[in-house]
């Protein structure tokens, strides 16, 4: 029996927990936008020249979108600045955690999220982030929709930065990247170790005792 994967909202509550109060975060495109209102106190650094991004609440200003292009708010106290600024704070190392989106991760922490195929996105500010934020998340689906797993041995994409993911969080499971590969850390709730192994083509360590993850959301469709 395969493993039903949790909804994404749910992944993305549970990154948030790993995010201190009083981190400088910076949410990529796709699925790391659900990360900003699960957040509990972080500053949401938007790569397009905002600190202080926040989910909306209220009209939507045309003017005032998140880095998905998504009409977005401002929290008390945040600025705006150009690009120039903006990357320097990234390059700069001011950024404690980027959360990005994934086609691959390898075992070794290289992150693929980009491609040169004309349908898929470009690189855009990836490399940058990967490379000047503290820590590097990863939150996405395990597994593609042809049931390829996005855990790999080595990508097959083109890099966006060798040796940089710390954490990655999928519909099954928590996993940390260490020297011999990922290891998971807790199991999404419903799915068991078997089936996250079989969802894995890296080395994979899953420790005899790991827990469940609490899921605090409402359930919904994956």
């Amino acid at each position: 029996m395969s493993a039903q994967p949790l909804n994404m909202e749910t992944v993305a509550w549970r990154l948030a927990q790993d995010i201190p109060s009083g981190s400088y975060v910076n949410l990529g495109i796709g699925l790391p936008t659900m990360v900003a209102k699960h957040l509990q106190g972080a500053i949401c650094h938007s790569e397009n020249g905002v600190l202080g991004i926040a989910p909306l609440s209220g009209e939507a200003d045309e003017d005032l979108i998140n880095a998905s292009k998504e009409p977005a708010g401002l929290a008390a106290g945040g600025a705006f600045f150009d690009h120039a600024m903006s990357f320097g704070m990234i390059r700069a190392g001011y950024i404690d955690v980027t959360v990005m989106g994934a086609f691959q991760v390898a075992s070794s922490g290289d992150l693929a999220n980009w491609s040169t195929g004309e349908a898929l996105p470009a690189v855009g500010g990836a490399m940058d982030l990967a490379i000047g934020a503290r820590q590097v998340f990863v939150i996405m689906r395990q597994l593609t929709r042809e049931g390829v797993s996005k855990l790999v041995e080595r990508c097959s994409y083109p890099l966006t930065a060798a040796g940089v993911v710390e954490r990655v969080y999928t519909d099954l499971a928590v996993l940390r990247v260490a020297d011999a590969g990922f290891i998971a850390e807790e199991l999404a709730p419903g799915v068991t170790p078997a089936q996250l192994q079989a969802a894995t083509e890296a080395p994979l360590t899953i420790p005899d005792a790991i827990p469940t993850y609490r899921a605090s959301i409402v359930e919904a469709p994956a």
